[in-house]
């Protein structure tokens, strides 16, 4: 094991003496992420919705029929007032429209001046502020495009009531900034070595070639730990993120994703020989799919059902809805525990196969 630490102090020394180096690596995601949470902002148009209706009369059906009618909106069907909680938490659906038990009398009366409470109750998930910043203004004008009485609705907003981008961009900021640096920084790393020549000097040494491999992997693997504590202190007490839900879930989702980002790394360094390779490849085949195809920017339930279905094999897509949830929404591990077992599956799938690579490109 002498020699495994060996390489690993050659290699963080390497790191350390690079100036640019370690500025991209420490500075980037900092610069990042203040610009992210706080100079943008987006919309979206198509919104999954569930209706609350406990006597629906005809102007409630009428107000459900230009509902599903508008291309905008995807119904998903009446629901009860318990369910409306449970609903947004699983994702079923991203706003819920509650109807008042007495909504045409309730409606006269508005009209008259007579009354003040509202007809209609709008429920939105603001986790995800690309879906909530349009939504009710979107919900409003389809229910009842002939009134201009706000008072007629109410809108409530749940996880993110301030409509804050900083919560819907962290997360998708941490994804980018781990593949950056995990996935990126170690294929170059390793694609320079043997570049330049030293990786067949470093494979006749007494030390196994994996443990090489490893010992290259391990101070970018420290690296995107210290920039997790960052980015995590960041997020709560400069851009005002909160850390609702269980942290121990985000820590060892990160890591797993780390993980994941290391075994994607080896495996384009596998398929590149020159230095310039590994960096088109990542920016071509990981970067760009990542910010269009994970939801970081643009929501997945707009995407043709070609792009969502090709969206499924981008890892950071299913990391940036498991931190949402544990991040904004506060809820437990278990319910995120999807997304980590197809991370792991992920995972294990990249490490059999990279090794399975770089053993052959060995022989």
């Amino acid at each position: 094991m002498g020699g495994f630490w060996s390489f690993v102090k050659k290699e963080t020394l390497h790191i350390l003496r690079d100036p640019r180096t370690m500025l991209i690596v420490l500075g980037t995601p900092v610069v990042q992420l203040l610009l992210f949470g706080f100079a943008i902002s987006t919309e979206v148009n198509n919104i999954d919705v569930a209706v609350v209706a406990l006597h629906p009369s005809e102007a409630v059906r009428q107000c459900v029929a230009r509902l599903e009618a508008n291309p905008y909106f995807t119904l998903r069907g009446g629901i009860s007032g318990a369910e409306i909680d449970p609903a947004l938490r699983r994702g079923d659906a991203e706003a819920v429209v509650v109807f008042a038990a007495d909504f045409d009398r309730r409606m006269e009366r508005l009209a008259r001046g007579e009354d003040d409470r509202p007809a209609i109750q709008l429920v939105m998930d603001a986790s995800n502020t690309n879906t909530a910043l349009a939504g009710a203004a979107y919900l409003r004008q389809a229910l009842l495009p002939q009134s201009s009485a706000l008072s007629v609705f109410e809108t409530r907003l749940l996880y993110n009531p301030q409509m804050k981008s900083a919560y819907n961009f962290v997360p998708g900021i941490m994804g980018l900034i781990f593949i950056v640096i995990c996935a990126i920084m170690t294929s170059v790393s390793i694609v320079r070595e043997k570049e330049t020549g030293t990786m067949e000097v470093l494979l006749v040494s007494p030390v196994r070639p994996i443990r090489i491999i490893l010992a290259k992997m391990i101070p970018y693997f420290v690296l995107s730990c210290l920039n997790l504590v960052t980015i995590l202190l960041l997020a709560r007490y400069v851009l005002g993120v909160p850390m609702s839900g269980s942290i121990v879930g985000i820590v060892f989702t990160s890591l797993l994703y780390l993980a994941l980002a290391l075994a994607l790394g080896l495996f384009i360094s596998t398929t590149a020989d020159r230095q310039i390779t590994a960096l088109i490849i990542s920016t071509m085949l990981m970067l760009l799919p990542l910010i269009m195809l994970s939801g970081m920017v643009f929501p997945i339930e707009n995407m043709p059902w070609i792009l969502r279905t090709l969206s499924c094999i981008v890892p950071a897509r299913w990391y940036i809805d498991a931190i949402r949830k544990l991040m904004i929404e506060g809820l437990p591990f278990a319910a995120v525990a999807r997304d980590f077992l197809i991370l792991a599956g992920m995972t294990l799938a990249l490490v059999v196969v990279a090794l399975k690579k770089f053993n052959d490109k060995l022989e």
